[in-house]
């Protein structure tokens, strides 16, 4: 008898053994590891030239900075709180008197208050031409200065804020009557040959007295009111 051993042994041999079944992922790629990554190399003349690029722009900023600054520093800016406009209150004053129908006062105040604007409104809005001229006083605060021969209750009530009359003070020899809205702002406002002059603005007391004397000693200089027809209230 033959060897049935060998016969099983050359089967087993030429059986395929059962392999997984595919998933469709080749067998090598299932294997290998991450590719790498290459980081690019600059070598040191690349690297030494891209420094001296940087540095020499910092030099030149430098450079450029230090020769504008000394102009910069010789060349202040102007400062806006000392800045004080050239206004000849009485050469406009005396330019507005022709059509005001009264001489404009133009208070002697010197340097120590300091005009900013003057000028004539016709009134066109209120239906009340006015003599305007704004003050700042030696303590930088402000004071407008409103005069017209048109007064009448309305526009009181509007120049003044609608302030209550709190009582009186006297300056240039005469009573003005005070109004204070109780929020800084106050008004002294007097009648006195045939025109209204109105102060207003948020100035202490005393600063006002100092302008209210000039008023006066300029009303009393000048001759009483007489109202032109341009200058008369609309109906």
């Amino acid at each position: 008898m033959g060897d049935y051993r060998s016969v099983s042994e050359t089967q087993d041999k030429s059986t395929p053994e059962t392999q997984p079944a595919s998933t469709g992922t080749p067998a090598a790629a299932a294997g290998t590891p991450d590719a790498p990554v290459v980081k690019p190399v600059i070598r040191a003349a690349a690297a030494k030239r891209a420094n001296a690029s940087v540095i020499g722009m910092i030099i030149a900023l430098l450079v450029s900075v230090a020769a504008f600054l000394p102009i910069v520093l010789m060349n202040p800016s102007p400062k806006t709180d000392g800045y004080r406009p050239n206004v000849d209150v009485s050469a406009v004053a005396r330019n507005a008197a022709d059509v005001a129908g009264f001489t404009p006062v133009a208070p002697a105040t010197g340097d120590t208050f300091s005009p900013n604007y003057a000028r004539w409104e016709s009134g066109t809005g209120s239906g009340v031409a006015t003599w305007e001229v704004g003050y700042l006083t030696p303590k930088e605060s402000f004071i407008g200065l409103v005069q017209t021969a048109q007064a009448n209750p309305t526009w009181l009530l509007q120049q003044t804020k609608s302030a209550p009359v709190t009582g009186s003070r006297n300056a240039g020899g005469l009573d003005w009557e005070l109004r204070d809205t109780g929020k800084g702002e106050k008004s002294m406002v007097l009648n006195h040959k045939g025109t209204t002059v109105i102060l207003t603005g948020t100035a202490q007391l005393d600063e006002f007295a100092v302008l209210a004397d000039a008023v006066v000693k300029s009303l009393e200089s000048n001759p009483a009111a007489t109202v032109s027809p341009s200058a008369a209230p609309s109906p």
